[in-house]
């Protein structure tokens, strides 16, 4: 009895052990499950933040670094365009007060030369976003009126039986 307590107990042992040392398996992943989305304040940081490492040829360090610093800039000047909507003369001015941090910022980050390749296109940059800005505002206003006032006759859709095709023999 003891010996078969022993070889059991040694056994248990031993098949402990191995699961021990084996590594988890990985459970695969689920390719239904949807992507995060991100903000469309995140996103347009992001594709402005994209054109910008491009244009300017920003190392790995650069581009982390510009990517924090435009999602914080990006965040106030939408907060400004909401507060202000309407009023493009004060939301120009409270922006490029936003866009001078920007440049203070940047300024830690960037050599001197891609410094002055930024400080030479910063008019195109705060083009490109306020494009993008606009853009994304206007799809937004567009499909949230279509969701609100449906409307298929505006459409272009039109609600007709199916056509029936007729084979043809050869």
């Amino acid at each position: 009895m003891r010996k078969q307590l022993a070889t059991a107990a040694l056994l248990l042992a031993a098949t402990l052990g191995s699961q021990a040392q084996q590594k988890p398996s990985l459970a695969p992943k689920d390719k239904t499950q949807a992507s995060p989305r991100l903000s469309p304040v995140q996103e347009r940081a992001k594709r402005l933040s994209d054109q910008m490492v491009r244009d300017l040829r920003l190392n790995g360090y650069q581009a982390t670094r510009l990517r924090a610093i435009n999602e914080d800039k990006v965040a106030k000047m939408a907060a400004i365009e909401r507060k202000n909507a309407g009023n493009n003369k004060l939301i120009d001015e409270q922006c490029q007060g936003v866009c001078k941090e920007r440049d203070q910022e940047l300024q830690a980050v960037l050599s001197n030369e891609q410094y002055s390749d930024y400080y030479s296109s910063r008019s195109a940059f705060y083009k490109f976003d306020r494009d993008y800005a606009s853009r994304s505002a206007n799809t937004s206003e567009t499909f949230i009126n279509s969701v609100q006032n449906p409307s298929p006759a505006s459409s272009g859709a039109v609600i007709a039986p199916a056509r029936t095709t007729s084979t043809q023999t050869r």
